[in-house]
């Protein structure tokens, strides 16, 4: 949304999101949401096998952007379907000029290069891992998947831990020989 509702003060900006932007406050009891993940454990608490469909992640707000939201500014709408040329196309199929696109793809991962190892996918194009690396395929391993190991494995906070953990994890075999 910061992405979004900045330059939204003095252009006009439209973010094509999947579903309408969830928020959440970003200070509770005088304190970041990030400290009390990080003083209750929550944020490394290896939880990732915990919820079957895990949630989508909420913006973090002060209230500036839902205010920016509610007052058009940016103008949140649907995902577009095509690009061409200056040209956008959205999901009514009206088409209208668009003078720059900046992909902020989110947290869900796009990895159709790997359908072709069996195994390492789902039907739905989702990495099979276990807390990183692939539990059908020898040899790769994920990072910066949403609960993937624990609430802040798609975050900054967070994807370092994995790597290192996953780099570790990798290297073992390496070390013994």
């Amino acid at each position: 949304m910061q992405i979004a509702a900045e330059p939204g003060e003095v252009a006009s900006v439209t973010p094509a999101t999947r579903a309408p932007v969830k928020f959440t406050r970003r200070h509770t009891f005088g304190r970041n949401l990030h400290f009390w993940l990080t003083v209750t454990g929550l944020d490394t608490a290896p939880l990732g096998r915990v919820p079957r469909r895990p949630p989508t992640q909420p913006v973090l707000d002060d209230g500036r952007y839902r205010a920016a939201l509610r007052s058009g500014r940016p103008d949140r709408r649907p995902l577009l379907t095509g690009v061409g040329g200056a040209k956008v196309t959205r999901p009514s199929g009206d088409r209208e000029e668009a003078d720059a696109i900046v992909p902020a793809t989110g947290y869900r991962p796009d990895l159709p290069y790997l359908a072709h190892l069996d195994g390492a996918l789902d039907a739905e194009g989702k990495p099979q891992h276990r807390e990183g690396p692939a539990i059908k395929v020898p040899g790769p391993a994920f990072v910066r998947l949403g609960w993937q190991r624990s609430l802040s494995s798609n975050s900054v906070r967070g994807v370092g831990r994995d790597a290192e953990r996953i780099a570790r994890r990798l290297a073992a075999p390496l070390t013994r020989r």
